[in-house]
């Protein structure tokens, strides 16, 4: 009877040994499962790239150039449909490619330089000649059109640029509320898709009317993939270390205290694609 007995508390024993040594190693298992998870995250983390916002140097100032349409600055039409714009440019040549080191860096038209055309700030239309067919439908519409480098940087002076309110159709409706006298921000670059050595750095573009940015008032809040960019001073930035993939940016008119500045076109979003 002893011995059954003293049999069955080392049978007991054994048992309760072995259950706290699988217990234990089960945990140890565990915890170096979720340090690999850890780590594993950790590692995804630090391999995210970084995205860069930098000025864009080294572009021709082109000061004197000069685009001029010679219309009212309210231009009006009876009927929708194909309209003529003829501009006049001068001391700047469509067509011919930009000097410098951007059209090597940037995504760079064959064709050179060009008119931005843009209409209630959707995205441009480029043109290579000064005169050419727009379709506009019925409505109160508020164009810009300025000079663009090769790589679709704008020239960015008071003479560079055309705004004009069109007025087209017997009874034409002002759907978007515009001020044409109000601080104004036009969404430029990026546009579409990106491939290969174009997705190295992109450019960021836009167009600032009837304002001023600074450090002390208005500025533009550029987010790019969530990321947010404070910008004060209007002047073209590359964007380095995007991910492959859409890409989302964000342009906002703030002012002093960061609030959005009232104005149909003040707050803008796009997605371009970026392709290996």
């Amino acid at each position: 009877m002893k011995f059954h007995t003293k049999h069955l508390l080392a049978k007991m024993l054994l048992i309760a040994v072995t259950f706290t040594a699988c217990k234990q190693e089960k945990k140890a298992s565990e915890t170096e499962t979720t340090t690999d998870q850890v780590e594993t995250e950790v590692k995804e983390e630090v391999a995210k790239p970084e995205i860069i916002l930098d000025k864009l140097e080294g572009s021709p100032a082109y000061a004197d150039a000069t685009l001029i349409l010679d219309t009212p600055e309210e231009i009006v039409a009876k009927a929708s449909g194909e309209m003529d714009f003829s501009f006049k440019v001068e001391n700047y040549e469509l067509g011919a490619q930009t000097t410098g080191p951007n059209p090597e860096k940037l995504a760079n038209s064959g064709k050179g330089q060009h008119i931005h055309f843009i209409l209630n700030n959707q995205p441009y239309s480029a043109h290579y000649e000064p005169t050419f067919k727009k379709e506009i439908p019925d409505g109160v519409h508020h164009l810009v059109a300025f000079l663009s480098r090769s790589f679709h940087e704008s020239v960015k002076n008071e003479n560079s640029v055309v705004v004009r309110k069109v007025v087209v159709g017997e009874n034409p409706k002002d759907t978007i509320g515009l001020d044409m006298k109000a601080p104004t921000l036009i969404y430029s670059r990026p546009k579409g898709e990106y491939s290969g050595k174009g997705t190295e750095q992109v450019l960021l573009d836009f167009f600032v009317l009837n304002t001023e940015l600074s450090p002390e008032g208005n500025k533009v809040r550029a987010t790019i993939n969530d990321k947010v960019y404070m910008l004060t001073e209007w002047t073209p930035y590359v964007m380095k270390g995007l991910p492959k993939g859409e890409v989302t940016i964000q342009l906002e008119l703030i002012d002093a205290e960061g609030n959005l500045i009232p104005g149909p076109f003040n707050n803008v979003k796009r997605t371009v694609m970026l392709k290996e």
